[in-house]
């Protein structure tokens, strides 16, 4: 079984700053790429920032410049460091993890979700 466990959501007000974590456990091999993705009430999920296994990043143009994906691949975990934010960036975030599981298969896993919300 393989858990995606997503932390460090909470409120702010627009200017501030929040680091939100992804942690990966159990049976995998590897993980092949981990992105965080939002969705806002009323508005279809979105992608916001990923990184894959060699550490090459990709961001949504509405947040880059302001946000910062990396990963420790010793602890399988990757993190969102999100700053500059604005009152449009509320929404819940989820992780979500291609993992590389025995016999070489991918298989994608989704994390709960952690709630950002931004008040102006």
């Amino acid at each position: 079984q393989v858990q995606v466990v997503e932390s460090g959501g909470g409120s702010v007000q627009a200017g501030g700053s929040l680091r939100l974590s992804c942690a990966v456990s159990g049976s995998i091999v590897s993980i092949n790429a981990m992105d965080w993705y939002r969705q806002a009430p009323g508005k279809q999920r979105e992608l916001v920032a990923g990184i894959i296994s060699s550490g090459s990043t990709n961001y949504a143009d509405s947040v880059k410049g302001r946000f910062t994906i990396s990963r420790d691949n010793a602890k399988n975990t990757v993190y969102l460091q999100m700053n500059s934010l604005k009152p449009e960036d509320t929404a819940v975030y989820y992780c979500h993890a291609n993992i590389r599981k025995l016999l070489g298969h991918l298989y994608d896993y989704w994390g709960q979700g952690t709630q950002v919300t931004v008040s102006s």
